[in-house]
């Protein structure tokens, strides 16, 4: 069932939400935001840095878009934390919707991303690795709207 974008929602006016990059894994996520078990998502804050974009803000809604760049779900921020990567919990972990049980799971996929040279290009640094200490951004969300998928 798709739900239409409320009044003052339209999607063409709203940024873009880019789980991972392209391919398999964006597939998997969407799928999952779209099936409601990932309700998370966590960032580098040194990526929001590189790209001098703002951190997300509770309330700010944005597009999400799929692997072919068509816009699937409008999602709403209800939460935003900047910890030290040591101090993310198994309970954002699971809302990330990937299946991880534990922290040290969801933890070697994350770095494992985070170390790959599509990661570390954008950063700027090829020998980007992340830490105890890493700031990274800790961001829950609620879909607003499922968008129609034509084709």
């Amino acid at each position: 069932m798709s739900v239409a974008p409320g009044p003052g929602m339209d999607p063409a006016l709203l940024p873009k939400a880019e789980f991972a990059f392209p391919g398999p894994l964006r597939d998997r996520l969407v799928a999952a935001i779209l099936d409601g078990s990932k309700t998370a998502t966590t960032g580098l804050l040194a990526g929001y840095e590189r790209e001098g974009e703002p951190l997300p803000s509770v309330g700010r809604r944005s597009v999400v878009v799929d692997s072919d760049d068509r816009a699937v779900a409008v999602i709403e921020v209800t939460g935003v934390r900047v910890v030290p990567l040591r101090d993310v919990d198994v309970a954002h972990a699971r809302d990330e919707g990937e299946g991880h049980t534990s922290v040290d799971e969801w933890r070697a996929e994350h770095e494992e991303f985070w170390h790959s040279e599509e990661m570390r290009q954008p950063l700027g640094d090829r020998g980007f690795t992340v830490d105890d200490a890493t700031p990274v951004v800790l961001e829950r969300f609620r879909v607003v709207a499922r968008l129609d998928r034509v084709g």
